[in-house]
C-alpha cells in the first residue's frame, strides 16, 4: 500500500472516530486531509470523494441509532427531504467555481463548525415529540437552507442540523443527534452523486477513507464512554483544532 493510500486509512479512521465522539463536525476535516495529506490536487475531487465517504458513515451510524430508536422518523424525513434539493443545488454551484476560491469558502465552513462547538449545547426538550402541521412549516425551510450549504461545501452538515431539528421541534439533543443522520446521509449521497456523474470521486481514496472509517467507529463507542466525565473540555479541545486547520486551509487558499 503506497503511502497516501496508508494516510487515507488512518484519516478515514480518524474522521469516524471524531465523529462518533462528537457526533458532528468531524467529517468538516476530510477534504484538508485529502488536499494536504493524501495529495489530491483537485479541491472539487476532494469534496466529492470526503462527501462520499460522510454519506456512507452516516448510513452505518443510523441503522445503530435507529435500533436504539433514538431516530424521530417523521421530523427527519420532512427536514431531510426538503434540504435534499438544496443539496443538489449547492453541489451544482460549488462544481462551477474556482477551486481555489472555493477553499476559500469552505475554510470559512470550517470555521464556522468550530466556533458552533463552542456554544453551550442545550439537553433538554421533549423524547415524545410528534410531527404537526406548524413543525413541517419549519422543518422543511430549515431543511432546504441546511442542505444547500451542504452541497456546496461537500460537508454533512451535522452542526447545523442538529440545533436545526432542535429548534423547529424542541425534540431533545440526542434525538436530534441521532436524526440529523437521515440528512447527513441524504446530502452526503446527493452531493457525492452530483461529483460522481462529472467524474469528481477518487474511488481507491474512497475505498481507503471506509476502510479506516470501520475501526475508527469501532473505537468510538469506548473513548466516548471514557470521555464522558470530560466532554465539554474535549469538545472544546476539538473545536479549536478545527478552527486552527480552517486558518491553514484559508492561509493556503489566499497564498
Amino acid at each position: 500500500m503506497t503511502e497516501p493510500m496508508i494516510i487515507a486509512v488512518l484519516g478515514g479512521a480518524v474522521i469516524a472516530l471524531l465523529l462518533g465522539v462528537f457526533g458532528g463536525g468531524g467529517s468538516v476535516l476530510a477534504t484538508p486531509l485529502l488536499i494536504y495529506g493524501v495529495g489530491i490536487t483537485s479541491p472539487h475531487v476532494a469534496i466529492g470523494t470526503a462527501a462520499a465517504a460522510v454519506a456512507i458513515n452516516a448510513l452505518a451510524g443510523l441503522v445503530l441509532q435507529a435500533r436504539g430508536g433514538q431516530v424521530k422518523w417523521p421530523c427527519a424525513l420532512v427536514f431531510g427531504a426538503a434540504g435534499l434539493s438544496g443539496a443538489l443545488v449547492g453541489a451544482h454551484f460549488a462544481k462551477q467555481m474556482d477551486g481555489t476560491a472555493l477553499l476559500g469558502w469552505f475554510a470559512l465552513a470550517m470555521a464556522l463548525v468550530g466556533g458552533s462547538m463552542l456554544l453551550p449545547r442545550r439537553t433538554a426538550g421533549d423524547p415524545q415529540v410528534h410531527l404537526t402541521a406548524p413543525m413541517t412549516l419549519k422543518l422543511a425551510p430549515a431543511g432546504l437552507g441546511v442542505g444547500l450549504a451542504s452541497g456546496f461545501f461537500g460537508i454533512g452538515g451535522g452542526f447545523l442540523i442538529v440545533p436545526g431539528l432542535m429548534a423547529a421541534t424542541g425534540m431533545t439533543l440526542a434525538n436530534a443527534a441521532a436524526s440529523s443522520l437521515v440528512s447527513v446521509a441524504l446530502f452526503g449521497a446527493a452531493t457525492s452523486a452530483s461529483y460522481a456523474v462529472s467524474g469528481l470521486i477518487d474511488r481507491p481514496v474512497l475505498a481507503a477513507l471506509l476502510v479506516g472509517g470501520v475501526g475508527g467507529a469501532l473505537l468510538a463507542l469506548p473513548i466516548a464512554r471514557r470521555l464522558a466525565g470530560h466532554a465539554a473540555l474535549a469538545r472544546r479541545l476539538f473545536a479549536l483544532m478545527v478552527i486552527a486547520t480552517a486558518a491553514y486551509v484559508a492561509s493556503r487558499a489566499l497564498g
